[in-house]
């Protein structure tokens, strides 16, 4: 499909940027102009990411979600005021074909410039369980896009499609990595001396859960009673140190950093992965084919990781366990679950692959141009 100028709202987490960014690129492949309109506390280190790959951006005021505290009613109200005006001059000077809304009640401003400038809106939403911001923005949208089957479809006022979830074309073109492959890369980047012959716990997760990821399971894998394996785990920013030392007297080969751009080679490289399922994690598991056990984030609204993680779980590719139930002495047992059964774990990522929506970004954009 081609549009002359397409608007993409995708600010607030990185869950509502990097799915945006990769549409966006995907615009931008096919010959269209597009713009990204962001907002929140990442929003300028958003907006260079965005330039590096040659995509215009405008940057928003911030504003928090709305809530019962009157303090932040009215830093919302402030905000969508300021962003209402400036984006309404926006549409009005450029004269988008569209508006891609990807969640978030940070594209309220833009919503409602939509709406006075009589733009088309289309939402996406990230997660199985859709949101209250996209509920409330399907009263005016033509469609939604979601990126696994929704559990709430019939809450939203638009059609709803399962278009997949959008992940980064540098993803997508290594889905396909063979652990083999994944080893050696890793091997020459960090100096390891990691065997693709062995079985590989992948972690990460931690900045949202440093007692799970970085506590929980590093000594669950210190009592596990056998060497066999290796460990990759991602501890998340400032978690390094702590978790480190948990590992001290540990045997079995390790890499334990906070955090790295070159995820197709942990994925890759992976058996059995521990994650949190948040709407690109899940995704990208799919992609690439992995056994997981998912560790739900507990105070994500609705619990929509818990909808994510069911619905990969219903599939046969993981298996599910509350936050608070996740104790060192579960941790262990699940452990030695998957290094005394491959079959288990051999018949979860023969299953994962069943779950992926590949080129998802192309799917969502071929959906839009059906109407």
């Amino acid at each position: 499909m081609k549009s002359d100028r397409v608007f993409i709202s995708c600010g607030g987490t990185g869950g509502h940027f990097f799915p945006g960014l990769s549409i966006a690129r995907e615009l931008k492949r096919r010959g269209s102009e597009v713009k990204l309109l962001l907002s929140g506390v990442n929003s300028v280190k958003q907006s260079a990411d965005a330039a590096k790959q040659g995509i215009a951006s405008a940057v928003l005021p911030r504003m928090p979600s709305p809530g019962k505290n009157p303090l932040r009613l009215i830093q919302f109200g402030w905000g969508l005021a300021g962003g209402f005006f400036r984006m309404l001059r926006l549409f009005g000077r450029e004269r988008p074909d569209y508006l891609l809304i990807m969640g978030s009640f940070a594209s309220a401003p833009a919503y409602l410039a939509a709406f006075f400038r009589r733009v088309p809106v289309i939402l996406h939403d990230g997660n199985a369980r859709i949101g209250k911001a996209n509920r409330f923005m399907s009263r005016r949208a033509r469609f939604l896009g979601t990126a696994f089957p929704a559990v709430n479809a019939d809450a939203c006022r638009c059609r709803v499609l399962c278009t997949g979830m959008p992940i980064r074309p540098e993803l997508e073109e290594k889905c396909r990595i063979t652990k083999a492959e994944a080893v050696a890369g890793l091997n020459a980047e960090f100096g390891l001396d990691f065997s693709d012959k062995v079985f590989t716990f992948l972690i990460f997760g931690g900045s949202q859960g440093a007692a799970t990821f970085n506590r929980n399971l590093p000594e669950a894998l210190a009592s596990a009673g056998r060497n066999d394996f290796q460990v990759l785990h991602l501890t998340g920013k400032g978690k390094l140190e702590e978790t480190l030392k948990l590992y001290e007297k540990c045997a079995f080969p390790r890499l334990v950093i906070e955090s790295s751009p070159r995820m197709e080679l942990f994925l890759g490289c992976a058996d059995t992965v521990f994650c949190r399922s948040g709407g690109s994690s899940v995704a990208e598991l799919a992609l690439f084919g992995k056994s997981a056990v998912l560790i739900p984030y507990p105070y994500a609204a609705e619990k929509h990781q818990n909808d994510n993680a069911e619905f990969y779980v219903s599939s046969g590719a993981a298996e599910l366990i509350e936050d608070r139930e996740f104790t060192v002495e579960l941790a262990r047992e699940t452990l030695l679950k998957l290094l005394e059964d491959p079959d288990l774990n051999a018949r979860r990522a023969a299953a994962a692959r069943t779950a992926a929506k590949p080129a998802a970004a192309a799917a969502l954009l071929e959906q839009i141009a059906a109407l």
